[in-house]
């Protein structure tokens, strides 16, 4: 009987503790951390200010893994228990009195703090960064899982003195200490702990500010002053854009955006701190293929939209990045055109249809929803909504509901209530249609699309008519292609019909000039006929890498007498963040037959081997990877860099890693090789491949 209730007693203990703190609101934290890069630890202090709203007997925080050597109320000493998931304190607490809870603790956090370059002799590549996403700032800092707790956090953080130091808030002060610098960040108004953020590095900053006068900071390496401006391209344009359209000043008191190498995501928008992946710091030839306008814009949105007002749980995640999508779609049609607004709405539509007649539908309350879902089927949704309602009605919809909600948690029943009360309207079937609903209304986006989008109206016809007409379908397309000189129609005319495209009609739209059009030309043929070589050679001196790729490769395939040529006007091009360019260029330069003599050949396909290395990002590593396995068998060092890999803090490559493994097991070869390759192994590489042989 008596272990019954103390199984019973665990049980719901489990239960009250995973459960809000109803009676106690926490308002204030001071932080104060020492972040430890040799073993990956953090050393910390943290103050909490509470009121007791009802009396209770206890308190708690969520914490993983950390030792507490020091749990305090109002400076005392008190009973508490340390669960390795939560610090439980118990002491009676009276109604309406305000308390003080000090814990000094230490962590060494498997996730959501991120030490790299620590271990290698690369310079300037030490970084410290933390990623919350959601709920794992309980990884660092005992802090609350639960988004509904909205805190006043204040941080001080010390390290190193020749790094730079960046959190939320404004910088008040440095202290100095030996080598030491301790850094004190203030925030001025309360936010959910999971947007607690920190960053570390060697990095410079270009300040500037918006129209309004709020300070903006952008960080970069040291080595890419000249990457600044087309990395940050319209970032004051699309803060200005955006306070102004939402209706809202900015709540915070400064914007940061710093750059970090090997981010689990494009970017994370933690309170005025937006951190993002490196992997788009470009220069202005890499704009056109990609860049961080989107992005930028998306994180930005999110700092009124999640930030200022969050979600209750993961049911309302539509309120997160459906808004931020669409916002950062409408920063983009002012700084693109309607256009390419339009265009955008389309692709995404069609993505959302194919989900749905794959039998994947889903509606945007539910919470296990894709990012397709809830980023571009949320976008959808709001686009509908503003349609309906009329601008005017919409933005003060927007701007009512921002104000009732600020610094507080929402649900999709308050915003749906305050966009009926201040439109007048009755939303039930907006609700069922859009945000209930799995089924994506097709019909319905195109017909909404063709009347806004004389572009759009002119390929839907055309589509419609090369279903239905007897004739040859290129007649059809040239007069749609000459009647309309749309760069982002007649890329799509390519990329849908260009097998129904004769060598004559691509020729002319080589001529277009259009960076886009030739573009697509190029991915879209496989083999190079000979009457459009001379136009595909001129795409070697277009300002695009992912041209340049693409018609290098083609090339090469198609003119084998030509080779040496190609790779001479190609040589020294890097390409995007990932080395686009020189990957592949290092891959045909080495198999080019009398181009290199036997030393070059060998410096060439160890500089592309070298490229796999963890001192690589990983856009370096997955695509030097992805090369070599084409083509070559594995070193042993690639085959040690890709187990590696497959125990990755980043998931997307981790997982990439872990299928390359699961082929190469499936040869006896390979595997016999990766299992000698095992007994030089440690740690968790160790644990998984052994994990891996045993299982075969």
């Amino acid at each position: 009987m008596n272990l019954i209730n103390s199984l019973l007693a665990i049980l719901f203990s489990g239960f009250l503790f995973s459960q809000p703190q109803p009676s106690v609101d926490f308002y204030k934290a001071d932080i104060d951390i020492i972040p430890n890069a040799a073993d990956k630890k953090i050393n910390g202090k943290i103050i909490y200010w509470f009121n007791i709203l009802s009396k209770t007997d206890s308190v708690f925080l969520d914490a993983k893994n950390m030792n507490f050597s020091a749990v305090l109320i109002n400076g005392k000493k008190v009973r508490h228990k340390n669960t390795k998931d939560k610090i439980i304190v118990y002491k009676k607490l009276k109604a309406n009195r305000a308390y003080e809870l000090t814990l000094d603790y230490s962590a060494i956090p498997k996730q959501t703090v991120y030490f790299l370059g620590w271990e290698d002799s690369i310079a300037d590549n030490n970084q410290i960064w933390t990623q919350g996403q959601g709920k794992y700032t309980s990884h660092w800092l005992p802090s609350f899982d639960d988004m509904n707790e909205k805190v006043e956090f204040d941080l001080e953080l010390t390290f190193d003195k020749d790094y730079e130091v960046i959190a939320n808030g404004k910088l008040k002060n440095t202290l100095l200490k030996d080598s030491l610098r301790t850094s004190i960040f203030d925030m001025k108004k309360p936010m959910s702990s999971y947007l607690l953020a920190f960053a570390i590095g060697t990095y410079n900053c270009k300040k500037i500010k918006s129209k309004n006068g709020i300070p903006i900071e952008l960080y970069y390496y040291p080595g890419d002053s000249l990457k600044v401006e087309p990395t940050y391209r319209y970032t004051s344009e699309i803060f200005d854009f955006l306070s102004e359209e939402i209706g809202i000043d900015y709540p915070w008191q400064n914007y940061k955006q710093i750059p970090v190498r090997d981010f689990l995501y494009a970017g994370m928008e933690n309170t005025g701190t937006t951190i993002f992946s490196d992997g788009y710091v470009i220069d202005s030839v890499a704009f056109i293929d990609k860049n961080y306008v989107n992005v930028n814009a998306h994180e930005m949105a999110h700092q009124w939209f999640g930030n200022l007002v969050t979600e209750k749980d993961g049911n309302h995640h539509w309120l997160h990045e459906g808004f931020a999508t669409y916002y950062a779609l409408l920063a983009e049609k002012k700084l693109f055109g309607e256009e390419y607004f339009y265009w955008k709405l389309y692709k995404s539509a069609k993505q959302l249809q194919d989900l749905y007649r794959e039998g994947k539908g889903e509606a945007l309350t539910d919470p296990k929803a894709s990012s397709l879902t809830f980023y571009e089927k949320g976008a959808w949704a709001l686009h509908i909504l503003r349609t309906k309602l009329g601008d005017k009605v919409f933005k003060a919809g927007i701007r009512s509901y921002l104000n009732k909600y600020q610094y507080s948690n929402v649900t999709i029943s308050d915003f749906i209530s305050e966009m009926q009360l201040v439109s007048k309207s009755d939303l039930r079937e907006f609700e069922q249609t859009w945000l209930r609903d799995v089924k994506f209304p097709f019909e319905k986006a195109k017909l909404l699309l063709a009347s806004s989008s004389a572009d759009l109206q002119a390929f839907f016809n055309l589509q419609s008519e090369l279903t239905s007409s007897n004739a040859m379908n290129e007649p059809i397309i040239t007069k749609v292609w000459t009647s309309n000189t749309s760069s982002m129609l007649r890329e799509n005319i390519i990329f849908d019909y260009h097998k129904s495209l004769s060598e004559s009609f691509s020729r002319n739209a080589f001529d277009t000039k259009d960076l886009k059009t030739r573009q697509a030309l190029c991915i879209t043929t496989d083999r190079i006929p000979l009457g459009l070589k001379k136009q595909f050679e001129s795409l070697l001196k277009d300002k695009s890498y992912l041209t340049i790729e693409n018609a290098l490769y083609r090339l090469w395939i198609s003119f084998p007498e030509d080779r040496m040529a190609y790779l001479e006007k190609t040589k020294g091009i890097i390409g995007l963040p990932n080395k686009n360019v020189r990957l592949l260029w290092l891959l045909l330069a080495v198999l080019t037959k009398d181009y290199l003599n036997d030393s070059q050949k060998a410096a060439f396909a160890n500089e592309l081997f070298r490229y796999t290395s963890m001192e690589n990002s990983i856009e370096v590593r997955q695509n030097a990877f992805s090369l070599i396995s084409e083509v070559f068998p594995f070193t042993d060092q690639n085959l040690k860099d890709l187990v590696n890999a497959s125990v990755h803090h980043s998931w997307q490559f981790r997982n990439f890693a872990r299928n390359q493994i699961e082929r190469l097991l499936k040869d006896e070869k390979q595997k016999g090789r990766i299992h000698e390759l095992s007994k030089e192994l440690k740690g968790e590489e160790l644990r998984y491949i052994q994990s891996k042989l045993n299982v075969r």
